[in-house]
């Protein structure tokens, strides 16, 4: 995932909209995390403090920081054997050291 944005939302005319945002929240994972705050941070940054769209995006900043440093659990818990990749994990990660000790 590239950190570049389509030109058509950053041209000056463009009127951001919560579709916009929505948009680009359609693809966040811990491993895009951080290159979806990027474009979201720059595609709010003009917005007034109270526009619906800045709100959403400022919202989802603070989530995509979080999925980005703890991962995200979706759907069923995992497997019985099975551990969480140490990339999307604090208790993975440590249990990893364990493993190599």
């Amino acid at each position: 995932m590239s950190q570049a944005e389509d030109p058509e939302r950053l041209r000056p005319e463009h009127e951001v909209t919560l579709e916009d945002v929505q948009a680009l929240m359609g693809a966040s994972t811990p491993h895009f995390a951080m290159q979806l705050r990027t474009r979201i941070r720059a595609l709010i940054a003009p917005l007034p403090q109270d526009h619906p769209a800045r709100l959403m995006g400022e919202r989802e900043l603070a989530r995509l920081d979080a999925i980005a440093r703890e991962g995200e659990v979706r759907g069923h818990p995992a497997e019985a054997g099975l551990h969480p990749l140490a990339s999307v994990s604090a208790d993975a990660a440590a249990l990893a050291g364990d493993a190599h000790h």
